[in-house]
């Protein structure tokens, strides 16, 4: 005898704009959101993925089948502005939250999701799904979450086949803090927490926040560093008279071209200043530009925290965090820039560095160890530009 088990009601819709309806059970807030659907492929950090403002306007779909289970907490947030509630618009899982089970849970996962006003959806084939973005590339669409089940399906395929996209969007306006301000806490250590430190004697780094992720931060500080973090629009003039011994360029959402709209003046003035310069992610493609390369919308992008990165410099492979569906053309790089570091999935930049000057950056994020931390010498490698030009002998790298 076969038992006929009965089918959960539809309550969420993922409306592509090509008129493709996905069905599931909403989660999270009410309501409808319009964006990309990206898929990251990272089997934990699921908190620090949907807070990371690289992904405003973006859905996560999510490739672990279980998300949830350890819950949510207030330590594993990334975004600067957590009442801003800067990243992902929407996630998507496979299977439905259970009861978080880990002695750092606060709030249960779909909770979390509601106050942060994320829709969500769960009972979705995410292979599929997967595999489609893969052949079709990352698609514009509606995520709606309606717990009666009500929704107005060809409405929703116009909205969805009607938004803009992130091509020519500049997403880092709206991602940045917006105000100078002082950055003390240190990296997470077991059974302590965040320490703080605000050496006013140590280096000093002016930090740019296109929508920076809080563990660069917390990186560059438990290396000893005075760090001051300065809104996306803030001028050269503003940031050199900080007086910094280097200028750090961070990771942020949207498209580096119209971000670069303003980024990039400020950025060839401060080059020009000869100051130490360091990009990660957007800062690394804004950087590009600045020197005169070209940047591109990718098929898939780069989302997940196993991605193989060779550093040119070194012969070294690293096991990389990675978040972007833009990246910088290698082939458009002007003489006198290096490409430094290469995907080895795919062979697109990750890293270029001036010859002869002290001015570098990478696409992945070294700060992210999503269990290795293959490249946190990066900070030291900054670092160490910086005291050779105050001459000083150099960290070990």
């Amino acid at each position: 005898m076969t038992t006929a088990w009965p089918k959960k009601k539809t309550t969420a819709l993922l409306v592509l704009a090509n008129g493709m309806v996905i069905e599931g059970h909403g989660l999270g807030a009410v309501g409808a959101v319009e964006a990309e659907v990206c898929f990251n492929t990272a089997l934990t950090g699921y908190q620090e993925i949907l807070t990371d403002p690289s992904y405003a306007g973006q859905i996560v779909t999510f490739t672990f089948p279980h998300i949830g289970n350890i819950g949510a907490n207030d330590e594993d947030i990334e975004d600067l502005t957590p009442a801003a509630h800067i990243g992902a618009v929407g996630a998507i899982f496979k299977a439905d939250i259970t009861e978080p089970s880990n002695y750092r849970s606060r709030q249960h996962l779909n909770d979390w999701l509601a106050t942060r006003g994320v829709v969500a959806m769960s009972g979705v084939d995410t292979r599929a799904l997967t595999a489609w973005i893969r052949d079709n590339g990352m698609p514009n669409a509606v995520l709606a979450h309606n717990p009666q089940g009500e929704f107005d399906v060809e409405s929703l395929k116009a909205r969805a086949a009607a938004w803009h996209g992130l091509v020519e969007l500049d997403l880092a306006k709206d991602a940045t803090s917006g105000q100078s301000s002082r950055w003390i806490e240190r990296p997470w250590v077991w059974n302590e927490g965040y320490g703080e430190g605000d050496d006013d004697g140590a280096v000093h780094i002016v930090a740019i926040d296109y929508g920076v992720k809080r563990n660069i931060l917390r990186l560059f500080s438990g290396l000893g560093c005075r760090v001051t973090v300065v809104p996306a629009t803030a001028t050269a003039e503003d940031i050199l008279g900080l007086k910094p011994d280097g200028v750090f360029l961070s990771n942020g959402p949207g498209d580096p071209a119209a971000t670069g709209e303003y980024a990039v003046p400020t950025l060839q003035k401060l080059m020009e200043s000869d100051v130490p310069i360091f990009g990660i992610c957007l800062g690394h493609q804004i950087l590009a530009l600045a020197l005169g390369a070209k940047t591109a919308k990718m098929h898939q992008g780069h989302h997940g925290a196993n991605h193989p990165v060779k550093d040119h410099t070194t012969g070294k492979v690293e096991i990389v965090s990675m978040n972007h569906g833009f990246a910088v053309d290698g082939n458009s790089l002007p003489a006198g820039v290096e490409e430094t570091h290469t995907s080895l999935f795919d062979g697109t930049n990750c890293g270029l560095q001036v010859v002869g000057r002290p001015i570098f950056s990478v696409q992945h994020h070294p700060e992210a160890s999503p269990g290795p931390q293959d490249s946190h010498y990066l900070f030291r490698r900054f670092l160490n530009l910086i005291r050779e030009k105050r001459g000083e002998t150099a960290l070990v790298e």
